[in-house]
């Protein structure tokens, strides 16, 4: 199966940019997964540290979840 994308530039440049840099931003959301889970698992934080963290972790992941984006690799 093949697929062809085709865009106008430069009018389209933002819809190209968001299909060209697709890895790019998928690489981000997993450092940042990964970034969350490293000072929610293995940090020793105060607890107002902790439940900030684990909020902004929960938010994440809603986002995540809300858009249909899966991390798995």
């Amino acid at each position: 199966m093949k697929a062809t994308l085709e865009f106008n530039l430069p009018e389209d440049q933002i819809e190209f940019d968001f299909a060209t840099q697709g890895s790019k931003m998928y690489s981000a959301l997993w450092d940042i997964s990964q970034e969350l889970r490293t000072l929610w698992k293995y940090e020793e934080l105060k607890q107002e540290e902790w439940d900030m963290v684990e909020r902004i972790r929960n938010k994440f992941y809603e986002i995540l979840d809300d858009n249909q984006i899966k991390l798995d690799k």
